[in-house]
């Protein structure tokens, strides 16, 4: 590898934070879903029935959440069954305009994201947020801020 072959090779102090970067993620996504292990949810599900309950009604069209939870659309359908086999999520026909499929969250599922949540937001502050100062979280969050309006300029997953 030479600067000559027209590739910018990453320094070593680029080449040690990219790697922080990238195990670091990875494994804080490891103890998040493990954190849920007990409740028998994974990551990913649990980040479905919590943007769900964050949204007005409870209910969101299928393509936007997908886009919300950077998941493709078949995998989302995959996910979506499993929650709807427990009760806590409904497929139904969008409100404003038929062609469309919204996931809605039922009272069950909102009983349950409520429960959950204590788990999760526990897990996130023992494992990310309480090992930093205020400041080092502050610039992670601006840094991937900047990382993911780069990736979305559209903005159509979750700010």
């Amino acid at each position: 590898m030479s600067e000559s072959d027209g590739v910018a090779w990453l320094t070593e102090p680029e080449q040690r934070s990219w790697r922080a970067i990238l195990r670091g993620t990875r494994l804080l996504e490891t103890a998040l879903d493990d954190a849920l292990h007990d409740s028998g949810l994974q990551l990913s599900e649990y980040e479905i029935i919590s943007m769900l309950s964050e949204s007005p009604s409870h209910r969101l069209r299928m393509s936007e959440l997908a886009a919300m939870v950077v998941q493709s659309r078949s995998r989302l359908t995959h996910t979506a069954k499993r929650l709807e086999a427990r009760g806590w999520v409904a497929r139904e026909q969008c409100l404003g305009d038929r062609r469309g499929v919204e996931l809605v969250l039922t009272p069950i599922g909102l009983d349950a994201v409520q429960e959950i949540a204590k788990v999760h937001v526990q897990s996130v502050r023992d494992n990310l947020v309480d090992i930093m100062t205020p400041e080092q979280f502050q610039a992670i969050g601006d840094a991937m801020a900047i990382v993911r309006d780069h990736l979305d300029p559209l903005g159509l997953t979750d700010a």
